[in-house]
């Protein structure tokens, strides 16, 4: 079984794009028309159609522009749940990786910055395509701040706004 059609979507489901909320066209065993759809898992809205598992805000997308995203789609507001049309964008798998929180593992509270103990300094770096790259060793953490979120808006654009 493929992925549902667009015109069996508009059957099934209304979406409303102000507030990202995905309702029922049609009662279902013991689910009214009009009631909301959607459960949540790791932080994520599913949905099942047809016995098919899918994240809303990928059927937010298809539901909106008739076409299956192609790439990734980013939560501008890092809330996984907030389905909302002005919160969705398409994204590289990078893109989505830099607008994340903070690792759990984070010591210094800020992204792409860390304290280098065996020099005294700030560290800032940046991962592009991979890669790791020093962007340098600072004696303050809010110049290595700085440079970390210089770089980022440089290689990023309006993915790497948010980093506080």
């Amino acid at each position: 079984m493929g992925k549902i059609t667009h015109e069996r979507l508009l059957e099934l489901l209304s979406y409303d794009p102000l507030t990202g909320i995905f309702t029922r066209r049609i009662g279902v065993r013991g689910h009214e028309a009009g009631s909301v759809v959607g459960t949540v898992k790791d932080g994520y809205v599913c949905i099942t159609l047809d016995k098919k598992f899918y994240l809303a805000h990928r059927l937010a997308w298809f539901y909106m522009t008739g076409s299956w995203p192609l790439r990734q789609i980013d939560h501008k507001d890092r809330d996984r749940s907030n389905n909302r049309w002005l919160n969705l964008r398409l994204a590289t798998n990078q893109q989505n990786t830099v607008n994340r929180d903070l690792n759990s593992n984070n010591t210094s509270g800020s992204k792409g910055v860390s304290y280098d103990k065996a020099r005294g300094k700030w560290r800032a770096q940046i991962s592009i395509g991979g890669s790791r790259t020093l962007i340098g060793r600072f004696d303050l953490k809010s110049v290595a701040e700085a440079a970390y979120r210089a770089e980022a808006l440089k290689h990023f654009g309006e993915f790497a706004e948010e980093i506080a």
